[in-house]
């Protein structure tokens, strides 16, 4: 009697055990279905977007876990095929397109370049201009509070100095003569003239002490001579 031989290679599984394989394999198909149906609303989105922003043609085919196929196209399927059919003339277009850019480039950078010499041929100037200028001549409403003290002390010497140097110039003129003209372009005509006590004086008729010692201030090149 021939006794029937075993299969060494066969594994034998119990049923229980083939029962949660089944299970963890059905459930593991489900999560895939999940995820590609999440996966594939975003990405649908977010061609949805790129479309409006930046008004793409696109078309997206995608097949899901069970080979179903889904797709999204913007703005229709022919556009977007025609598009890479008609590639050679649209390839020429963009060339055309972008040796005009270009063009359109060079000139704005002609023009900038141009700007920029203008721009720096005044602000030349303006440097030259305010080397030339009095210290005093500068705005008053750039100074700060420090500055504008230091200008209301130099203004107050100034005045001093105008006064004293006025009377330096009658004094000599009046050993000579007793009225003096002095230069015009300077001071003005301003005639000397005793007052009351016998002293100098270089007030004209008419004319304050300020007159006088603010034309000395605004030209305080005669105090030099």
């Amino acid at each position: 009697m021939v006794e029937p031989t075993a299969d060494k290679n066969r594994c034998f599984v119990p049923a229980k055990e083939l029962v949660l394989r089944r299970l963890k394999l059905r459930e593991f198909r489900t999560k895939i279905t999940v995820t590609f149906s999440k996966r594939r609303k975003g990405l649908f989105k977010k061609s949805s977007e790129l479309c409006i922003l930046c008004s793409a043609e696109t078309a997206l085919i995608v097949f899901s876990p069970a080979g179903k196929v889904f797709s999204f196209v913007h703005p229709s399927v022919n556009s977007v095929i025609n598009r890479y059919i008609d590639r050679s003339s649209a390839i020429q277009n963009n060339d055309a397109a972008i040796r005009e850019l270009s063009r359109r480039l060079t000139k704005v950078n002609e023009k900038l370049e141009a700007e920029k010499k203008k721009g720096l041929m005044i602000l030349d100037k303006v440097k030259k201009k305010k080397v030339l200028q009095f210290w005093w001549e500068e705005p008053i409403d750039k100074l700060d509070v420090n500055e504008s003290k230091q200008l209301k002390v130099a203004i107050k010497e100034l005045r001093k100095n105008a006064m004293k140097r006025a009377d330096e110039l009658m004094m000599e003129a009046s050993s000579s003569s007793s009225f003096l003209t002095i230069n015009p372009i300077l001071l003005g005509v301003i005639p000397a003239r005793l007052d009351e006590r016998g002293s100098t004086s270089i007030i004209p008729h008419g004319f304050p002490l300020d007159f006088v010692v603010w034309d000395l201030i605004k030209k305080p090149s005669a105090l030099l001579r």
